[in-house]
């Protein structure tokens, strides 16, 4: 199977669109950038700035031009604002596997919902159109709320990479907690759980 991600895909519900990232998509993002750094906390790719937004979506769209991740800029319908980014990455058609991450939201948009709606769309594209047989996540362990976000969609937590990878600004390293999702999980209970809670 060619991994054809089209520069034009769009997925969509009554809440939110995501569609594909571009370069003009800098100046949607940069007021998030700008005034709320706390939003990479636990990231080792930042967008927090003018330059790190920049780097940022030049990062992305150069790893989507490899086939090997695929970027999204979510728009929240409901207050007419781009809310964030997201995006697969380590995609790897031979397995049938691919992880999801480097999601980010501006705070007004966490704890709205927004998230799930996101996943949704997200999950259902990965198991129903790309046939999937995996969608993993990965945090940095000390970052409760996005382990609740994972655990609260129906994500199931493997284990922990002990010493994983370094973390900014200090020679710490952190310890990444590894969830997944498996394909029999999302049509057998995942999808609908999912759905009653949109």
């Amino acid at each position: 199977m060619d991994l054809n991600f089209s520069h034009t895909l769009v997925l969509e519900d009554e809440t939110v669109l995501l569609r594909s990232l571009q370069e003009s998509d800098f100046e949607n993002l940069l007021e998030i950038s700008i005034n709320e750094p706390e939003t990479w906390e636990y990231s080792l790719v930042r967008a927090n700035g003018r330059e790190n937004l920049e780097k940022y979506i030049q990062i992305a769209l150069k790893a989507r031009e490899m086939n090997t991740e695929f970027p999204f800029i979510v728009f929240d319908k409901k207050s007419g604002k781009y809310a964030g980014s997201t995006r697969f990455y380590d995609i790897n058609l031979q397995f049938k596997t691919l992880q999801l991450g480097y999601t980010w939201y501006g705070k007004s948009f966490r704890g709205t919902g927004l998230n799930k709606h996101c996943k949704y769309l997200l999950l259902q594209y990965a198991f129903e159109t790309l046939g999937m047989e995996r969608v993993e996540f990965r945090a940095d362990n000390n970052n409760e709320r996005s382990i609740a976000a994972m655990k609260s969609i129906g994500c199931k937590v493997e284990g922990i990479l002990r010493n994983h990878m370094p973390t900014l600004g200090s020679d710490a390293r952190r310890d990444s907690i590894i969830l997944s999702i498996l394909k029999n999980e999302w049509f057998d209970e995942v999808k609908e759980n999912l759905k009653t809670r949109l």
